[in-house]
């Protein structure tokens, strides 16, 4: 394969990693270019395909992963993820999880998959696609300028206190459900990231989507479904809405942001979710 190496040097992970990835390139004169701005990514990675390359290798958070992954689609390229970012979803779910050197190591010795994709309101999306306070937990940790797990939990608990859940009406093959969430989520792959399981049921090439709302969550409640949510089966508990299927319209009382792998966005009142079947090829540790 013909490859290239996307870098977001600005997260701080993707920095760290930036000496083992210029050395595993340089080793082998693979081409090293650097992000600048957002969506800087998805035009790098469409610049890479018109000169023919076949492996484009993401390296940095789930952002980046979802602006050259986006590009990737429906195409014959396959993509290299070097995982860098706080959550990492779909590295975990994928066992590309690690240190830099792993991932550099599956490019070596990995086989190509065919693994779904979603859309958001016509966003591409690859690890999860949420409203709610999710979605608002997003635009808050976005803007902080120090990241991490940590931080995104003291984000979470600021916010928790003071968010009020909205009613949905999600239509599906099945009917329509209509339900007061604390947030909801559709996912692809079966983690936020953090090995966070929303939807441990979820498999990458299954052709279908899963969707996850939360009920009103109490602080009684909150610490039980929290320990689910690591536990992987929070799907099971009280009041958890969880369905299956290829294609969802949600709606809520009025517009607000959409998450797509924890960018943000603006979305109407109804946003529509839909999967891919087998759309882009991700290379993954030999099985």
């Amino acid at each position: 394969m013909k490859p290239r190496f996307i870098v977001n040097a600005r997260s701080g992970g993707a920095a760290r990693a930036l000496p083992a990835v210029r050395a595993y390139a340089a080793a082998r004169g693979v081409p090293v270019v650097l992000t600048e701005r957002c969506g800087h990514g998805a035009e790098l990675a469409r610049a890479a395909l018109a000169e023919g390359c076949e492996l484009v290798v993401a390296v940095g958070g789930d952002g980046t992963m979802n602006e050259v992954a986006s590009a990737l689609v429906g195409t014959s390229a396959t993509l290299g993820l070097v995982p860098c970012g706080s959550g990492d979803g779909l590295g975990r779910c994928l066992g590309l999880h690690g240190p830099a050197e792993h991932a550099l190591r599956v490019l070596d010795h990995g086989h190509p998959r065919r693994i779904d994709t979603g859309t958001a309101d016509g966003h591409p999306f690859f690890t999860a696609a949420g409203l709610g306070f999710e979605a608002e937990i997003a635009q808050r940790f976005n803007q902080l300028t120090q990241r991490g797990f940590l931080r995104y939990l003291s984000t979470a608990f600021r916010l928790w206190r003071q968010w009020i859940p909205e009613p949905y009406e999600i239509t599906h093959a099945g009917g329509t459900v209509r339900v007061s969430a604390f947030t909801l989520v559709v996912t692809n792959a079966n983690q936020y990231g953090n090995d966070a399981r929303i939807a441990p049921a979820a498999r990458v090439d299954d052709g279908r989507l899963n969707l996850t709302a939360i009920p009103p969550v109490t602080l009684l409640r909150a610490i039980p479904l929290v320990v689910r949510l690591f536990a992987g089966d929070v799907t099971r508990a009280r009041g958890v809405t969880a369905l299956v299927g290829d294609h969802f319209i949600v709606r809520r009382p009025q517009p607000g942001w959409l998450h797509t792998d924890g960018e943000l966005r603006t979305a109407g009142a109804s946003v529509e979710f839909r999967v891919r079947p087998a759309s882009l090829s991700i290379l993954c540790p030999a099985p």
